[in-house]
This record gives C-alpha cells, structure tokens and sequence, in this order.
C-alpha cells in the first residue's frame, strides 16, 4: 500500500532553498524527500535523547559546587 504525504506550506531562506534545489539535482532525490529524511533524523535525535534523560532520571542529583569538589578531590582540576 503507497504511503500518503501530507502537504504542507514551508517557508525557507532563499539561500537555504537554493542549496537543498542543488542537492536534490545531485543526490537524485526530491526537496522533499531531504527534508522529510533531516525531519527525521532531527525527531530521533530528540527521542534518543529523551531515552537518556528517562534512564537517568533516577540517578541522585549532584550540585555544581559537589563536582567540583569531587573533581579537585581527584586532581581532575
């Protein structure tokens, strides 16, 4: 079964349009399809890095003024 595209207005720098026109010319692909790709990419970067904040959200909560204590105590600075 096709996938359905949304539609949808963007409104990009000129510059920034002209560049992403030339990319599709060389990378055989449509606008669309590199910015559908970079949305993606971007979407599961902020999902992995929600995961990270979810798995250390239990870890206890150390003050600025503690770890640079601990880092003098180990001659890190």
């Amino acid at each position: 079964m096709p996938t359905l595209s949304k539609r949808a207005t963007v409104y990009l720098d000129p510059g920034l349009h002209r560049a992403l026109r030339l990319k599709a010319v060389e990378t055989s692909q449509s606008v669309s399809e590199i910015i559908n790709d970079a949305v993606r990419r971007s979407l599961m970067e902020d999902e992995e890095d929600l995961a990270a904040f979810e798995e250390r959200s239990r870890e206890p909560l150390l003050s600025y003024e503690d770890m640079l204590k601990e880092l003098k105590r180990r001659g890190t600075i």
